[in-house]
Order: structure tokens, then sequence, then C-alpha cells
């Protein structure tokens, strides 16, 4: 069942959880604007959702034994990336202000066009259900 409801969601019902950890990172950035020797932190979103949709071949390895780190859910997130900085700061953080509520403004938008998606075709959904 799962599967035809994702399937019938696209892939939107992939990316939304994607986009989310994405818009908690670069808030992440903006707390941590003014930490001396902060790295600035970001999502690879396009490797992150390739591998949410089971594409091989992006080079992450598999684990062979239990003791292995899990990669996604609360393990590592092989999808993280660090950002360099346009500017050096002389504390070592890397995290731009501008940069960063530039890139939280368009990942919130890419959220509320995936949003928007999911509901209406849920909305669909349920007008097929009820007949209203």
């Amino acid at each position: 069942m799962a599967n035809l409801i994702s399937d019938y969601l696209g892939i939107h019902a992939q990316a939304m959880p994607l986009r989310e950890q994405r818009m908690k990172l670069i808030a992440s950035n903006l707390s941590n604007a003014d930490t001396p020797g902060y790295k600035a932190r970001d999502l690879d979103f396009d490797a992150a959702l390739r591998h949410a949709q089971g594409a091989t071949g992006n080079g992450l390895m598999t684990a062979t034994s239990e003791q292995h780190y899990a990669i996604g859910g609360d393990g590592l997130n092989p999808f993280q990336i660090t950002r360099e900085a346009a500017q050096p700061s002389l504390d070592g953080n890397t995290v731009d202000p501008d940069t960063e509520r530039a890139a939280y403004g368009r990942a919130a938008l890419e959220y509320r066009a995936s949003l928007s998606f999911v509901e209406s075709k849920v909305r669909s959904m349920l007008t097929a259900i009820t007949g209203q």
C-alpha cells in the first residue's frame, strides 16, 4: 500500500523530508553565524534524492557488518557537505548570513512547492473517494 501512495505522490514524497533537513541545516548555519570556527553546512540535495529513489552507483559504501555506522536516519549523513566561505573571516567561521538567508528563502519556497503538489494530489484522491 505504501508503494502505491508513494508512486501516486511521485518524487515529492521523498523530496519533502530532504528539503526539511536542508532547511534545518541552513537555520543552524544562521544561528551559528557568530560562533568562532563554525563551518557552514549544507545538504547535497541531488545526491540525497537519487539515493532516496534507490539509484545505484552513488558512491556510498554498503554496511557489511552490524558494527558499521548506519547511513541516514539517526546515523551518519553522507550527503551533508561543508560550504566554503566566499570571504574568509579571521575567526574561521565560514557562514555568510546574506548567503544563508537567500538559501533559506529558496529552500522554503521549494518546500512549499512540494507541499502544494502533495496537497493537490491528496485533494484529488479525496475527491475520487468521496465523489465531491
